[in-house]
């Protein structure tokens, strides 16, 4: 399927591997032209090499922390009108509430709200100018169905999630779309370290924690990152301009509610 958005320009936040790595390439395989982002920046060149070679998009990577202002600042010179916009960013360490203080909240509110705001502010308009403009943000199925140690995570997304619901409706008639993708378990890093927290929290095997995760997923596995970044590429795609403060739930069947 042509998604229409051959030379777009996407900014890609979070995108040296995992979720954001897929969208990155759905989105180069679509023929966009591709700002990749991540904070080790050996990492970053490696991904952006590897996804040239993959696609033959035209790759730009900036290495940069997206909570600062000169990280912001760095990506929007590398891109400073994109047509496409995906924030990502990792969430805080699964731990129990009780372990919060005020410093810790407010870091994770920054990095899994606060962030994605302030981008979306720095593009939104010339978009609209343009009559062109697809924004997704990559939260998390923790927003529709909380999962206790994973609190803070929830609350900021589902904090960015409350907030844009009504800027997406402002900018609709100007093809500009706002959505949201919802991962289940995947097959990343985070997935794993959240594992690997269960099995010191209960002292049982990874294997025995694993297959815990699993069997609570009707499709019976792991989902794979493509999966999530082709989604996502369509979210972006020409043919999605009326699909708009969207919740799209990607998690194999776990979330038990008919709507």
């Amino acid at each position: 399927m042509d998604l229409g958005i051959a030379g777009r320009k996407a900014i890609v936040c979070a995108s040296s591997r995992g979720l954001g790595r897929a969208c990155a390439t759905a989105l180069a395989e679509a023929g966009c032209e591709v700002v990749i982002n991540g904070r080790d920046r050996d990492r970053l060149a490696a991904t952006a090499e590897e996804l040239r070679k993959a696609t033959g998009a035209k790759i730009t990577p900036v290495a940069a922390d997206i909570a600062s202002a000169d990280g912001q600042q760095a990506l929007l010179a590398a891109c400073p009108q994109p047509d496409i916009l995906v924030n990502n960013n990792a969430g805080p360490p699964f731990r129990d509430f009780r372990e919060l203080d005020r410093s810790k909240m407010l870091d994770g509110v920054i990095a899994n709200m606060i962030v994605a705001v302030e981008l979306i502010q720095k593009v939104i308009d010339p978009m609209v100018a343009k009559k062109f403009g697809r924004i997704v943000n990559i939260t998390s199925g923790s927003v529709r169905a909380p999962i206790a140690g994973l609190d803070l995570s929830s609350g900021a997304r589902a904090g960015l999630t409350a907030f844009l619901a009504g800027v997406a409706r402002s900018v609709a008639a100007a093809n500009v779309t706002i959505n949201f993708v919802l991962p289940g378990i995947f097959e990343t890093d985070r997935f794993r370290s959240n594992v690997e927290a269960t099995v010191k929290k209960r002292g049982i095997s990874y294997e025995a924690a694993l297959k815990e995760r699993v069997d609570t997923v009707p499709a019976r596995r792991i989902g794979d990152p493509d999966e999530l970044g082709q989604a996502c590429a369509f979210l972006c795609s020409a043919q999605a301009g009326y699909i708009t403060g969207q919740n799209v739930l990607i998690d194999g069947g776990a979330f038990p509610g008919a709507f």
